[in-house]
């Protein structure tokens, strides 16, 4: 066996959505604050997030973590999050699958009945209280960044579907939100394919027709996530959704960020308040809950702080490695599961 890299990954899904986080075998990048260090790794260094997510050591379907120590003193670690075509600034799964494994791992101290920890995402601070068990992360909360309604019921003109409404919101990524039964969808298994390429056309015309950037980082700009939900059924009840992640296909995971949006697009319209919560189930039948922590503003937005809560489960510990013979060093991308252009987005 000959290696000229080896890192360490631990294995790990919050409601069925794979979240691996990177433990050993890699360098934090050079940056003053994680969203520099994000910045970086993404102009610099982003041959290991395709090491990590392209076949024949990832896939499709699985999203990276790296660990990094924290940039600020108020908080006990930081991580970078790697998706197929993107770096965002904010995942509620993936954060749950890191604050799981760093606990169970015992990268940092348990402590039970409850740890609390301050996480230091690209997207700013995150809280996570974790309720802990015999060893066991049974579930984590954690509070997002304040997020915003960018626009109510904005016409949208979309292939093959024509005019639509949709809602565009901020959750630590930005949401473009569709009502699922003026679509004709149920968001049933069967429903995904279907799902996935309605979703996919919905992004590509909200990304031309539909600009929207964060106005404290402008940075972060641009609908990078379509969210298909059943109406609203009003406080405390469980709303289905599916959220479609570029190159088209539905986060198995009830999706922390897209449940923020979603309940920041509610408090909006004023269906929502302060103390106010809901559940969104995926299409698998995966849940999160989230409640509306309290009111804020981000610039001259209204906005709110949500709480989100769910599970994640250790899978495995492996070390991937690259063999100097190896002919895919980085991976490669095939149409059949990467989309049509068989490209990312880096």
């Amino acid at each position: 066996m000959r290696t000229r890299r080896t890192i360490t990954v631990v294995g790990c899904h919050a409601g069925g959505e794979v979240g691996n986080v990177v433990v050993g075998g890699v360098l934090p990048p050079p940056g003053d604050s994680v969203f520099e260090q994000m910045q970086h790794l993404r102009t610099h260094g982003d041959a290991l997030r395709r090491l990590l997510l392209r076949e024949p050591r990832g896939s499709v379907a699985c999203h990276a973590n790296l660990v990094v120590p924290a940039t600020r003193t108020d908080c006990d670690a930081g991580f970078i999050i790697m998706e197929p075509t993107e770096y965002p600034p904010m995942s509620g799964s993936n954060t749950i699958c890191t604050a799981t494994v760093l606990l169970e791992t015992g990268i940092l101290p348990m402590r039970e009945p409850e740890t609390v920890l301050r996480l230091e995402a690209p997207g700013g601070v995150v809280e996570v209280r974790a309720a802990c068990r015999d060893g066991r992360c049974e579930s984590v909360e954690f509070t997002n960044v304040p997020c915003f309604a960018d626009r109510l019921d904005a016409p949208l003109e979309v292939d093959g579907l024509g005019t639509i409404a949709v809602d565009v919101a901020y959750g630590g990524m930005w949401y473009a939100i569709a009502d699922a039964a003026a679509l004709g969808f149920a968001i049933e298994p069967h429903e995904a394919r279907d799902l996935s390429l309605a979703g996919e056309r919905i992004r590509a015309a909200a990304r031309e027709q539909l600009p929207c950037e964060h106005p404290e980082n402008p940075s972060i700009a641009g609908v990078s996530i379509v969210q298909i939900a059943e109406p609203w059924q009003g406080v405390g009840a469980v709303s289905r959704n599916a959220v479609v992640v570029a190159p088209g296909r539905l986060d198995r995971s009830a999706t922390g960020t897209g449940l923020s949006a979603r309940m920041a697009a509610l408090h909006a319209r004023g269906s929502m308040k302060s103390g106010d919560s809901m559940t969104h189930a995926s299409a698998i039948g995966s849940e999160f809950v989230g409640r509306i922590v309290s009111e804020t503003s981000v610039g001259d937005r209204p906005a709110i702080i949500p709480a989100i809560r769910g599970s994640a489960w250790i899978t495995g510990i492996s070390q991937l490695m690259v063999d100097p013979t190896d002919p895919f060093p980085e991976g490669y991308l095939l149409s059949d599961t990467w989309g049509v252009s068989g490209q990312d987005t880096q």
